[in-house]
């Protein structure tokens, strides 16, 4: 099993706990990981899992959400951490709510502007994630839990709630961030988060259990860890 890490590699710090987790992924859970960049070409649909890892404006940003279009259509199992949460919402304003949806990073402040500046930038930041009860997310983690972030952009509410009525679920809210984790329950796995699960993965800290389900869910079509 191999799982695609789309992004663009670079010495971020984000990469580099990216980077500490692939040995971890092969020697803890038995899956290996590969870096593809998005301006590469290779269609990330043939690898059994998709993260859409942080790094946003990313090179290619027509092949990111053309990806993330192909592995909701056809059941991939996608993780999204940060910037993969961002583009998620991108795709699904245009795909699954039909209207024109721009990102305030790339195309400027906009009333279109699904994706907004945050009014206090997380660039390093911890907040206390609160999973919601009753969602996938919440059976996943042993209650409330300190996330780090980097970022300094996130859903807007009001796409939050349109997304919300068309099926999408919020997982986690966390102070300054709003929607922490979205959920589309009917995909096998296809679970996007504000918060990095990985960071910490340099220090030895175990791997966090969004991970873990994510990955469970590659092996075994189960949405469980």
């Amino acid at each position: 099993m191999t799982i695609a890490l789309l992004g663009d590699h670079s010495d971020h710090p984000s990469h580099r706990e990216l980077d500490a987790v692939v040995p971890r992924l092969a020697e803890e859970l038995g899956v290996e990981a590969r870096w593809v960049a998005t301006d590469g070409g290779e269609d990330v649909t043939t690898y059994d899992g998709v993260w859409l890892v942080p790094g946003s404006p990313y090179a290619d940003d027509a092949v990111v959400l053309a990806a993330l279009t192909r592995v909701r259509e056809g059941g991939t199992p996608f993780l999204g951490t940060c910037g993969g949460l961002q583009y998620a919402v991108l795709e699904l304003a245009r795909t699954v709510l039909g209207r024109r949806a721009t990102h305030a990073e790339t195309d400027g402040v906009e009333d279109d502007n699904v994706v907004a500046p945050l009014a206090c930038s997380l660039q390093g930041e911890q907040r206390l994630v609160t999973p919601v009860p009753g969602t996938r997310f919440a059976g996943w983690v042993d209650g409330p839990f300190v996330g780090t972030h980097y970022c300094s952009y996130a859903p807007t509410a009001a796409v939050v709630r349109d997304l919300e009525a068309a099926g999408v679920v919020v997982g986690a809210t966390a102070p300054d961030a709003g929607a922490e984790v979205l959920e589309v329950p009917d995909h096998p796995f296809y679970v996007a988060s504000l918060f990095q699960p990985h960071v910490g993965a340099s220090r030895g800290e175990p791997l966090h259990p969004l991970i873990r389900a994510f990955v469970a869910s590659v092996t075994s079509g189960a949405t469980t860890p």
